[in-house]
């Protein structure tokens, strides 16, 4: 949480993993439903461990397809789940930050 005499030097969680070192980082603007929240991660991690460099882009998990996998995920439950107001607060919440 941030203080309203540093306004400018709020944290979040996302935030300080980057500053820890790590490349990227999928967090959510605000709070989540958990049911809603395991199926994401169940999409995003299949997507993001099913991916084969195909042209020599390197192996391993890279932080760009962390960013493509979660953009997946996001489409799929929009198709799943609609545009209702309800909705948008299970699928739109999720950010990727970092490179």
């Amino acid at each position: 949480m941030g203080d309203k005499l540093l306004a400018e030097e709020a944290v979040h969680l996302a935030g300080g993993m980057l500053a820890a070192g790590y490349r990227g980082v999928v967090s959510t603007m605000w709070m989540i439903n958990d049911q809603h929240a395991v199926e994401v991660a169940k999409y995003f991690y299949n997507n993001l461990l099913s991916y084969r460099p195909e042209s020599g882009e390197g192996e391993g998990l890279m932080s760009a397809r962390a960013a493509y996998a979660l953009h997946h995920v996001s489409e799929r439950m929009r198709e799943r789940l609609g545009n209702s107001e309800d909705a948008l607060h299970a699928w739109v919440p999720y950010v990727h930050f970092g490179i």
